[in-house]
């Protein structure tokens, strides 16, 4: 049987088509050893394919890639899982305790503490600015002393896990960018994701799933829900193969990946080495790196056609599972669910889990929706962090929780004492993160009274990105990507530290 010939056989193959000289030098001068030895020596560009290649034939460039597959130092996680809530949730409500504004109930904030400060269109009509405290009460547990809302009862009992940050703040006042600037470190689309820079520069520990897997949750309200788009866990401009991989709650969990009916396994596999073989002698003629990705891909896929069934099969989790995630974490697509699926793609060896949960906009009628929400993820978050720690695996796994911005201090609209609404706030918020070599039991930043500015020890979301890489054994000055003629970092440009006084 002749690769790659015409329709009946006979002919030329297509590989041996002449190629423009100038488009074959470019793909020679990308993949030359010498170019390729330059690169991975600034960065580590191509250590996250090192282990897919392995298993393609290619050992010496593998062997090459495995020097650059190090971390930068030694890390206190080997993984991390980011419980992302989309529509930024009110730090009143949930970390950021203020007993104090029940006794500026609807006055106006006071123009000293405003500044000025930039208004969305949504409130920047109003006469009034009217401040209105939470309606839920709070409460210190364990020995930390944690001031935690009565909306997280679960969350309350390992609180002495978290390491709250009360001082984030953000350089974008709407959803999109912020959102955008959270995950992927810019406001402007089209930049890797936070899990891709991970995934790209560590590579992966489990050569059967992706090193980025995507959860996103059912909805449990219908009101100002935030889009989602893939461009929140998307590779840019690095290697397509450093995408998130999102794991759909219905059918199957990953489309295309089933085989179609009357074509076996075996013939799925011939065909994958039938192309994988026109690809190696492609690579080999011209030397397109994208040729190797494109042959790992083909490989990964076909793994996963046995390792995704397994993943999501939880008839053999005991009944002590649904004692603690709640009977909810039996149906596909709940958050309840996704905080299960992360803890299993935890156990084998995903480096990145991103699990987004949508609804926390609330511009009116917070109280109530705000409720909903927590009700949903309160027992399964908890349950997360405790089924990692009987486990073994909180020590070595990062926690991440929080949204892209706060809400105001002042009501949107109407205010009574059981309903209102607050605004966009980027000005400061609150995060926690659990595990992975996080300080626990500890509260970092402090804000003012009305929780609008920030007093002590800012944390922008750079630091935020920076302390996850570094917690992962990555320096984010030196994890970098050359691109348009720019070093392109997760942390960008500008100045990000990272925040070593919530470090264990």
């Amino acid at each position: 049987m002749q690769l790659c010939s015409d329709h009946n056989g006979e002919g030329p193959s297509i590989l041996d088509l002449p190629i423009p000289p100038e488009l074959k030098a470019e793909w020679h001068a990308l993949a030359s050893r010498r170019q390729f030895l330059s690169r991975a020596g600034k960065s580590l560009a191509w250590a996250s394919i090192a282990g897919l290649f392995a298993r393609g034939g290619n050992s010496a460039q593998a062997a090459e890639m495995q020097a650059a597959l190090l971390p930068h130092f030694a890390p206190k996680a080997k993984r991390a899982i980011y419980l992302f809530m989309a529509g930024a949730p009110s730090q009143f409500e949930t970390w950021d305790y203020k007993p104090n504004l029940i006794q500026h109930y609807d006055q106006d904030l006071p123009e000293s503490i405003r500044g000025g400060q930039q208004l969305t269109g949504m409130t920047a009509s109003q006469t009034r600015f009217p401040v209105a405290p939470s309606f839920y009460n709070f409460k210190q547990y364990g020995k930390a002393g944690h001031w935690v809302s009565d909306l997280f009862p679960y969350i309350a009992k390992v609180s002495d896990e978290l390491a709250i940050v009360r001082s984030m703040h953000t350089d974008a006042i709407n959803h999109e960018p912020a959102i955008l600037l959270a995950n992927s470190g810019n406001m402007n689309p089209g930049k890797p994701s936070i899990g891709s820079w991970v995934s790209y520069g560590l590579g992966s520990m489990n050569e059967d799933l992706p090193s980025f897997v995507v959860l996103t949750s059912k909805l449990v309200t219908k009101q100002n829900i935030q889009a989602l788009s893939s461009r929140l866990w998307s590779a840019g401009f690095l290697s397509p193969e450093t995408s998130g991989v999102a794991l759909r709650s219905g059918g199957n969990p990953v489309i295309h990946l089933s085989n179609p009916k009357g074509v076996p396994s075996a013939i799925r596999r011939a065909m994958i080495d039938g192309v994988s073989e026109m690809n190696r002698q492609l690579h080999q003629r011209i030397g397109d790196p994208e040729t190797n990705a494109r042959i790992a891909q083909y490989e990964m896929a076909f793994r996963m056609q046995t390792s995704v069934p397994e993943l999501t099969n939880l008839t053999n989790e005991p009944q002590s599972t649904w004692d603690l995630y709640g009977e909810l974490a039996k149906e596909p697509g709940t958050y309840a669910y996704n905080c299960l699926m992360a803890r299993r793609l935890a156990e084998r060896g995903v480096r990145f889990t991103q699990i987004f949960h949508r609804g926390w906009d609330n511009h009116s009628n917070l109280p109530k929706n705000i409720k909903t929400l927590s009700e949903d993820i309160d027992r399964p978050t908890a349950a997360l962090l405790t089924d990692l720690k009987q486990r073994g695996l909180l020590d070595d796994t990062l926690v991440v929780w929080g949204g892209e911005f706060g809400r105001t201090a002042y009501s949107q609209g109407g205010l009574s004492k059981e309903n209102y609404g607050r605004d966009h706030h980027p000005r400061c918020f609150s995060m926690w993160m659990a595990g992975g070599g996080t300080k626990p039991g500890s509260v970092y930043g402090e804000t003012d009274d009305f929780s609008y500015n920030i007093v002590k020890d800012p944390v922008h979301v750079r630091d935020l990105n920076a302390t996850i890489l570094h917690l992962l054994g990555v320096d984010h000055e030196r994890l970098s990507f050359k691109f348009q003629g720019l070093d392109q970092r997760l942390t960008g440009v500008e100045p990000a530290r990272v925040v070593k006084e919530i470090l264990g």
